[in-house]
C-alpha cells in the first residue's frame, strides 16, 4: 500500500467534444498528457464518456451499433493509454470507455500506470438513461489501488452520488478520489460537485474531478454537456479555504493543476477541528459490502 505521505501534483482535463477518428483522439490525449507531464504532473485524469467524440466519425449509429463500434475499439485505447504512461512517465485515469465483459456492457474506467500496467474499474450505478439508451449494466467491485505515488481511487460519474462505495474506498487508505464525470445539465454538474463537495468532507479525502462539455452533431445520446472541473479539499485549517484547491472557468477546454499533500491528510483524519472517519458510530451503524472484491 503506498504511503499516505508527501505531496503529488494532479491535473484534469476539462475537454470540449470534438469529433476525431480514434488516432485523431488519441493523439489529442496525448498532447493533454505531454502538458501534464511537462508541468510535473503525477496523475492525469480525464472526463468520463470522452471516446463518444469518436463515433462523429461514424454519424447516425443507432446506439446499440455504437457500442458495439465502441467496444470493439477498447484495445485501441488501452494500448494508446498504457504507451503514453510510458512514455510520459505518468500515471493516466482515462476517463470511461463502454467494454464488454462476456455479455455485460459496462462503462469502465482505464488506468495506466508508468510501469505498463492497466487496471479497469467499472461504474456501479449506471444512469436511468445509461441503462434505458445503451443497455448498460453496472458493475459490482470498487476498491481502491496503488499509482506511484498514492492511494487512490475512483467514482465515475453518478458513482459519487453514493456515499457507501466512496466510504469504502476511504477505509482502505485512499487518500484522493478521482471521478471522470459527463453531465448533459447544469443540474447534473451541480448534483456531482456538491456530491463530491460532501464525500471531500465527509471522508475527509480530496477529490478531483474532470468533466466534459460541448456537443457533436449525429452521435446518439451525446447532447450538450456542462462542465466546471475541480479539485476539492476537505473543509479544515490547513486545506483551501472554501475547499476548492482548483477549478476551471466553466465550459472551456482546459487542464487544471494542484498539489496535494498527502501528510495533511492523515493529520486530519487523526487531529482535525472534525474527524468524520474516526467519529463514526459504528456501533450504531456501519457499511456493510456485499459485492466482489478487485481482483476476486
Amino acid at each position: 500500500m503506498a504511503a499516505m505521505a508527501g505531496d503529488i501534483r494532479v491535473a484534469a482535463v476539462q475537454m470540449e467534444m470534438r469529433a476525431a477518428e480514434p488516432q485523431a483522439h488519441f493523439d489529442r490525449m496525448h498532447g493533454y498528457v505531454r502538458h501534464a507531464a511537462d508541468y510535473g504532473a503525477d496523475i492525469i485524469l480525464f472526463p468520463e464518456w470522452h471516446t463518444l467524440q469518436m463515433l462523429a466519425s461514424r454519424p447516425g449509429l443507432v446506439p446499440a451499433a455504437a457500442m458495439d463500434w465502441l467496444t470493439d475499439r477498447t484495445e485501441l485505447l488501452t494500448d494508446a493509454l498504457q504507451a503514453m504512461a510510458k512514455a510520459e512517465t505518468i500515471t493516466i485515469i482515462g476517463g470511461s470507455h463502454p467494454m464488454r465483459d462476456g455479455n455485460r456492457l459496462e462503462n469502465r474506467c482505464p488506468i495506466a500506470l508508468p510501469d505498463g500496467n492497466l487496471i479497469l474499474k467499472s461504474k456501479l450505478h449506471p444512469t436511468p438513461d445509461e441503462r434505458g439508451v445503451w443497455a448498460l449494466q453496472g458493475g459490482d467491485s470498487m476498491d481502491a489501488f496503488d499509482t506511484p505515488k498514492a492511494r487512490t481511487g475512483v467514482a465515475i460519474c453518478y458513482d459519487s452520488e453514493f456515499p457507501e462505495p466512496v466510504r469504502r474506498i476511504a477505509e482502505q487508505g485512499a487518500g484522493v478520489l478521482f471521478v471522470p464525470y459527463y453531465t448533459e445539465t447544469r443540474h447534473g454538474h451541480f448534483r456531482v460537485r456538491y456530491c463530491c463537495q460532501a464525500r471531500a468532507v465527509e471522508n475527509q479525502t480530496y477529490v478531483v474531478t474532470a468533466g466534459m462539455f460541448g456537443e457533436i452533431a449525429g452521435v446518439a445520446n451525446a447532447t450538450r454537456g456542462h462542465a466546471q472541473s475541480a479539485v476539492y479539499t476537505p473543509s479544515d485549517l490547513g486545506f483551501a479555504r472554501d475547499g476548492i484547491a482548483a477549478e476551471a472557468e466553466a465550459n472551456c477546454d482546459d487542464v487544471i493543476f494542484a498539489d496535494l499533500d498527502l501528510s495533511r491528510i492523515a493529520r486530519a483524519r487523526e487531529e482535525g477541528h472534525v474527524r468524520n472517519l474516526a467519529d463514526r458510530r459504528s456501533d450504531l451503524y456501519r457499511v456493510e459490502w456485499f459485492g466482489k472484491a478487485d481482483g476476486s
